[in-house]
């Protein structure tokens, strides 16, 4: 990997570090207020439960935070802390234009940039103090905000909108087809922009009424995590302590339908979970789509199982997809460990 590709990857990796507790957060309200609310015709019905309405309303609000913290943080990876305003302001207009999450990843680096580039200005010395406090959050959110509102926030939504239309193309023809494409981009990037798309698409069919889709999301989602968790403890001395400790971690967030629980071995050994956990969360997301689940709330994991259709066959898919990854990564590792070439 090129130099400016590990830096680009870097600060993305810190905004996503700040962003996963917004998005465990929401996540985790909004799935606990779904399953407890009395289910009506239309899906989870909030009129008689005020109580759980408050707790949605909460976890909404947690997850209408992430874009703002991821872009305001990626910033914050490139040009420290006078980068954090035009981030966090780059990234609230991105979701005000509906560019959403990859506006927020291109507002945040922009953002960052900017600020970078304006640090290393030669400026009068009476100005110096005001700079980082004053001028460069000014300058920089002012800049940022008109290139969103008027240059990159339009054709970024538009981006997300053919992509989806394409995926709506897609879910008139096979449904088996669908669900692959979906699984696999779940996994892809673990809660990158690739990621986002698939979940927005699935949450968006729940409120058109089709749940399918948002099924065969759910048990991709948490494939990952759950996958690498078990890999470690049927396979222990393939792992080193700090990764069966992660693994413990991963096991737990899979639970709760949080796939970035992934991200520190797909970081440590991406050529070999990066497609180990696309396979299993596309086996996921086929099994699911056969057996006919269907997700009524915007979150996948076990903990939707409530509000879940055919629910043994939504165990069956996340069984199918994680046992697939964990025996695929133990049966290379054990593989590359025999191989006299390798020293893993």
């Amino acid at each position: 990997m090129s130099s400016p590709l590990a830096r680009t990857r870097q600060y993305l990796l810190s905004g996503v570090s700040y962003a996963i507790p917004f998005v465990a957060c929401g996540g985790i309200l909004i799935a606990a207020a779904i399953a407890l609310a009395p289910m009506g015709p239309a899906g989870p019905d909030f009129s008689s439960s005020p109580g759980l309405k408050l707790v949605l309303d909460i976890g909404s609000a947690a997850f209408s935070l992430l874009v703002p913290v991821l872009a305001g943080y990626i910033a914050f990876g490139i040009a420290d802390r006078p980068g954090l305003t035009p981030g966090f302001v780059g990234g609230f207009i991105a979701n005000q234009v509906g560019a959403g999450f990859l506006g927020g990843l291109v507002a945040g680096l922009l953002a960052g940039a900017l600020v970078y580039w304006i640090k290393k200005l030669r400026v009068p010395v009476y100005l110096r103090p005001v700079m980082p406090i004053l001028v460069i959050p000014v300058v920089s959110s002012l800049a940022v905000g008109l290139l969103m509102f008027r240059v990159l926030g339009g054709p970024i939504r538009e981006t997300m909108v053919l992509l989806s239309a394409w995926l709506r193309v897609m879910s008139t023809g096979s449904s088996v087809v669908l669900a692959l494409v979906l699984g696999a981009m779940i996994a892809f990037d673990m809660g990158g922009p690739v990621n986002k798309v698939a979940f927005f698409f699935g949450a968006a069919m729940i409120k058109e009424g089709n749940f399918l889709v948002m099924g065969a999301c759910a048990a991709a989602i948490c494939v990952p995590p759950i996958g690498l968790g078990l890999a470690t403890l049927f396979g222990r001395r393939l792992w080193s302590d700090e990764e069966r400790e992660a693994g413990y971690a991963a096991l737990a967030m899979g639970m709760v339908g949080i796939t970035e629980g992934a991200i520190p071995f797909a970081a440590a050994d991406p050529v070999r979970v990066i497609p180990a956990i696309m396979t299993g969360s596309a086996a996921a997301a086929v099994v699911a789509m056969l057996g006919g689940v269907g997700d009524h709330a915007p979150h996948g994991g076990p903990i939707v199982l409530p509000v879940v259709d055919h629910r043994g066959a939504f165990l069956l898919a996340i069984a199918v997809g994680s046992l697939l990854v964990a025996l695929t990564l133990n049966g290379w590792k054990r593989f590359a460990a025999r191989s006299p070439r390798s020293a893993t």
